[in-house]
């Protein structure tokens, strides 16, 4: 039995790990994007190239040097990025989205759907850890102040500790043998 373009065989992982935070803003690179849609990232950039007008600067942008040379030296995915002349195209998650309509093969829209329902998945995280990080912050303001009470307390405690005491008188009834 062979496999049809639509069936994707990618893991969710695979693709998570190509998504990269750039300028603010959750982006993958051309040459991942044409590995995942099985297409040459030259072709893919002509595609880009003719149909300009589709991708405004919210959905693509061309990465500057620095930003080529620190994608470069933070994923080992990328080195071959450090030879190339060009700069690479950056695509947040709406240019994702165009690309596939513009390659319209049942690849491409195949790949697009997983990687919008990855990004989905992302943001629904990131508000879930939000709300996490806004606990703890207002769990942190209420216990900050006590690390000062603790260590008096500890004080007391190791000055008692350390104070010669005196036998003490026992009280109480004594038995008449």
């Amino acid at each position: 039995m062979t496999k049809t373009n639509s069936e994707v065989t990618l893991s969710d992982e695979s693709i998570m790990t190509k998504i990269l935070l750039i300028r603010n803003k959750r982006i993958m690179i051309d040459k991942d994007l044409a590995e995942l849609y099985c297409v040459p990232t030259k072709r893919l950039n002509e595609q880009v190239k003719r149909n300009i007008k589709r991708f405004p600067d919210d959905f693509m942008f061309q990465l500057t040097e620095s930003e080529k040379e620190e994608v470069v030296a933070k994923c080992d995915h990328l080195k071959n990025l450090k030879f190339s002349s060009n700069l690479p195209y950056a695509f947040t998650e709406h240019g994702a989205v165009m690309l596939a309509s513009i390659l319209n093969s049942d690849r491409a829209i195949a790949v697009n759907i997983q990687i919008v329902r990855i990004f989905t998945r992302m943001r629904e995280m990131i508000l879930t850890n939000k709300d996490i990080l806004l606990k703890l912050e207002q769990m942190e303001k209420r216990v900050s102040g006590h690390d000062e009470q603790i260590a008096l307390v500890f004080e007391y405690l190791k000055q008692l500790l350390d104070s010669p005491q005196e036998p003490r008188v026992q009280i109480g009834f004594a038995r008449h043998k």
